[in-house]
């Protein structure tokens, strides 16, 4: 079963399926739809039914069994843990979860060598654990569900908002309001199916933005996540034309400091516990990229 979250909110459904099945061709997946045996909800729908957030996507192939996903002995930073959940802390250059294309060396490879099979099932194998994303190239914090009642438990949290995520940036430019909110709606670019746009139909979207320091021709920013779509953060940055410093994607080009593209990370995290009233709150240190930028910039305000 796969529970459709936000950052799905509005694919395709043949599109989505085609994620966790490797081997099987679209039109293959697309008739399978049609016969009823992949479902939404329990009904039948269209392979292009929009998913909406929270579908349940039911997959009875009588055919080609999902690829197994294996554990790799890959390092992996826990900054938190209990019975039911973890927080680590995802490097930059890896993907939090395989795709079709890559089945290997990514946070959920590393998840099912350090927990075994204590992790969520909810999303599917491609995604044991896994209850929110980070882009490759992004870093920081995490969180991993170890069964599928603490996943439902974070999931509504996420849903509704009241988990509190913030990221560290250096923005290309000199941001010109000390603190301000982006709400501007985002969907996916028709053109370029890889990347995300600000579009008049696409779904709400808000960050708030906090200048922490400004270089003159580079901005660092603390970014408070309202909703979590696919690439918010450098959305919003870019089309305010302040994008991420180094995120060739959404259109900053390399700067004079070189890195492995955006620098982003997700560096404080606030949630409820699983089955309990406390409240969780992680902090980490600013990661190599972020360092370097910064002192880059400090030597040359000197």
């Amino acid at each position: 079963m796969i529970l459709v979250d936000e950052n799905d909110v509005g694919k395709r459904l043949d599109l989505l399926v085609l994620e966790f099945f490797s081997e099987i061709s679209r039109s293959k997946v697309q008739n399978a739809i049609k016969t009823g045996e992949i479902t939404v909800n329990s009904s039948v729908k269209k392979p292009s039914y929009a998913l909406k957030e929270g579908d349940k996507v039911e997959v009875n192939l009588k055919e080609n069994e999902p690829v197994k996903i294996l554990p790799k002995d890959i390092p992996l930073e826990i900054v938190y843990e209990d019975d039911n959940m973890a927080v680590v802390n995802k490097p930059s250059g890896m993907l939090t979860h395989p795709t079709t294309l890559e089945t290997e060396h990514t946070l959920v490879n590393a998840l099912l060598y350090h927990f075994g099979e204590n992790l969520s099932e909810v999303n599917g194998e491609f995604r044991r654990g896994i209850l929110h994303r980070l882009d490759r190239n992004t870093s920081g914090l995490l969180m991993v569900a170890k069964n599928d009642k603490a996943h439902e438990f974070l999931a509504e949290q996420i849903k509704n908002h009241t988990i509190t995520k913030k990221y560290r940036a250096v923005l290309k430019g000199n941001y010109p309001k000390d603190v301000d909110v982006i709400e501007l709606p985002i969907g996916r670019n028709p053109n370029h199916p890889h990347k995300m746009m600000v579009r008049e139909d696409g779904k709400p979207s808000k960050t708030i933005l906090k200048v922490l320091k400004r270089f003159g021709e580079a901005t660092y920013v603390e970014l408070t996540l309202v909703t979590g779509r696919t690439h918010q953060i450098r959305v919003h940055t870019s089309y305010m034309k302040f994008p991420v410093y180094n995120d060739t994607l959404y259109g900053a080009g390399q700067g004079k400091v070189k890195t492995d593209e955006q620098v982003l990370q997700s560096y404080y995290l606030r949630f409820t516990k699983p089955f309990s009233d406390e409240i969780i709150e992680l902090e980490i240190e600013p990661d190599e990229k972020v360092t370097k930028v910064l002192n880059y910039f400090e030597s040359r305000a000197k």
